[in-house]
């Protein structure tokens, strides 16, 4: 089993900044692709961006594209989501998920992201 716990999110600004990070414990040998996912109030869970194992290969949702930035540390087991010019619309709850060739064998538990106005 692997576990993940999200930190970071909280209430930002329209055009500021938060960072997101997502530490991954137990057994980490069995995943390697990471990535986090949001929920938007009313909505169902989409993709935000994606990290391969080495973390050179990185995907991102057009929404996010030139905004977002994921990167891995594999010594910390940590993936991270810098989000810079944050937007109202990017509110939502961010998941961390990770599995192995592909995502969503293993889920955190969420952390808010509001961004006002």
């Amino acid at each position: 089993q692997v576990q993940l716990v999200e930190s970071g999110g909280g209430l930002g600004q329209a055009g500021g900044s938060l960072r997101l990070s997502c530490a991954a414990s137990g057994s980490t040998f069995t995943i390697d692709t990471m990535g986090w996912f949001r929920q938007a109030p009313g909505k169902g869970r989409v993709f935000v961006a994606g990290v391969s194992t080495s973390g050179v290969r990185t995907w991102y949702a057009d929404s996010v594209k030139g905004r977002f930035t994921i990167s891995r540390d594999n010594g910390k087991n940590t993936v991270y989501l810098q989000m810079n010019s944050l937007k109202p619309e990017d509110t939502a709850v961010y998941y961390c998920t990770a599995g192995r060739g592909g995502y969503g064998a293993y889920w955190g538990q969420g952390t808010q992201v509001t961004v006002s106005s």
